[in-house]
């Protein structure tokens, strides 16, 4: 720790909003009256890579190049989502500002995205092992390497089924916590990055207006907490910070199908299943909540896309080259066109027309090789008879070392109870900043503000 700054822990509190504040959360409370909570401006799209970017970055999506949580890489021909390779974030992180003005400076990243490879000091991001057998084994990676095996050798392993997934909880944010309790104490970094996820599950699986709702909140204000009150005893300064609201989904939108059915996809045959064949297809959409980037081949297509998408009901705008540009999304990585949903609504990632031709891992949890965000992977199927015993027997299986498919989750989209990826309508409904720093009170703050912010606290510029 540099001898010449204050600490600064900063919480990711994933879709707490100030609406979702009261009595059940009173560690947030106390940190509030000691400093201050304001609505924080977000950024569009409204999902965790994109938001996450800008904080680091203090930039755009135009600037920094992270347009949504994948995107359709065009050399590859390929859609890749949830990469962790921070060298795609364009544009100069807080963690390298710092370093330049404090040669001293050391930073702790902990389960933020686009973990691997930031120049930070040291840093945890959830990295599963995928052997030859096709099996997908629980891991983490960590810089330094012999430091994600000190932490699982005191926390336990890292609990990967509860960090995505139908079984995603408590747990995985309760780990994250107790990896930054350790390494405050033990390395006293000048800056830790905290990402807990708790919230974000059941407000998709239940939605936002369920009251049991509160329980989860309660569950994060106390692992919260924890974070709060050590740091705080170990003379650090607090922000918690969010990256969107999420809101009732009332509707989805098949936008895949619809290019489909007008002939603009191709898909080629796997084994009895369909493949979307993205480089072969006219036009496509990559899928991510609210958000779909249409990425279009012969230019001479964009009009008639544009009008098609324009006529369905679950779809609010499509923005254009022109439009792009307020947006803050204008940038090679972004679709020729970006369709944003009707409010309530989003968008699945499904392109097959008849269910037998589905995937195979359009049943399985597969955040890699589905060509755009699947929230229905929180749910296991509620039309599949004995389901627990479905999984024990896919779980005896795998240790006795079968291959197997764990294809227990649903495609039907009305399952989804919570969303987010459009802007919000009130500031009450979005993301959020809360500090300890009463002094920085009063501020109109954007997600943009939130590097300068932090330098600010560190450095007292």
């Amino acid at each position: 720790m540099s001898s010449d700054v204050r600490p600064l822990v900063i919480i990711n509190a994933v879709a707490l909003t100030p609406a979702l504040l009261g009595e059940r959360t009173p560690n947030f409370n106390r940190l509030i009256e000691d400093g201050f909570l304001a609505p924080l401006k977000g950024v569009f799209p409204a999902v965790t890579c994109t938001t996450q970017a800008s904080m680091v970055t203090g930039a755009l999506p135009s600037q920094h190049g992270i347009v949504a949580n994948g995107w359709y890489f065009r050399d590859l021909a390929e859609i890749l989502l949830w990469r962790q390779s921070n060298h795609l974030v364009q544009g100069e992180k807080i963690w390298e500002t710092a370093r330049k003005m404090d040669p001293e400076f050391s930073c702790a990243k902990l389960f933020w995205w686009y973990n691997m490879y930031a120049a930070v000091d040291y840093s945890i991001t959830p990295r599963p092992h995928y052997p030859a057998d096709g099996q997908k084994i629980p891991g983490i990676y960590s810089h330094p390497r012999h430091l994600g095996e000190q932490l699982e050798k005191s926390l336990g392993p890292f609990p990967l089924f509860d960090f995505w997934g139908p079984g995603a909880g408590i747990r995985a944010s309760e780990w994250i916590a107790g990896c930054a309790l350790e390494l405050f104490s033990t390395h006293h970094p000048d800056l830790t990055l905290v990402y807990l996820p708790h919230l974000d599950y059941n407000l998709q699986r239940i939605g936002p207006d369920n009251p049991s709702i509160q329980e989860d909140v309660a569950a994060l204000d106390r692992v919260a907490g924890k974070v709060i009150d050590q740091a705080r005893a170990g003379g650090a300064d607090i922000m918690v910070v969010s990256e969107y609201g999420i809101e009732k989904a009332t509707g989805h939108v098949h936008i895949n199908r619809l290019l489909r059915e007008q002939g603009y996809i191709q898909v080629r045959d796997s084994l009895g299943c369909e493949l979307l064949d993205p480089g072969a297809s006219r036009a496509f959409a990559v899928a991510d909540h609210q958000v779909a980037h249409v990425y279009i081949e012969n230019p001479g297509d964009i009009g008639p896309v544009r009008q098609l998408l324009e006529k369905d009901p679950g779809i609010e705008r499509v923005l254009g080259v022109e439009e792009k540009v307020p947006w803050g999304i204008a940038h090679p990585r972004a679709g020729e066109l970006v369709a944003v949903a009707e409010p309530g609504h989003w968008f699945t990632y499904y392109y097959w027309l008849a269910e037998e031709k589905a995937p195979d891992f359009a049943r399985t949890v597969d955040i890699h090789r589905k060509p755009g965000f699947d929230p229905v992977e929180l749910f296991t199927d509620p039309d599949l008879p004995s389901v627990h015993l479905r999984i024990g027997w896919r779980l005896l299986q795998k240790r006795l070392g079968f291959r197997m498919l764990m294809d227990v989750i649903p495609t039907d989209a009305s399952l989804v109870k919570g969303t987010h990826g459009r802007l919000p309508e009130t500031p009450d409904q979005g993301p959020l900043l809360i500090s300890s720093r009463s002094d920085l009170a009063g501020g109109n703050y954007s997600m943009l503000d939130i590097k300068q912010l932090i330098l600010d606290q560190l450095y007292g510029l």
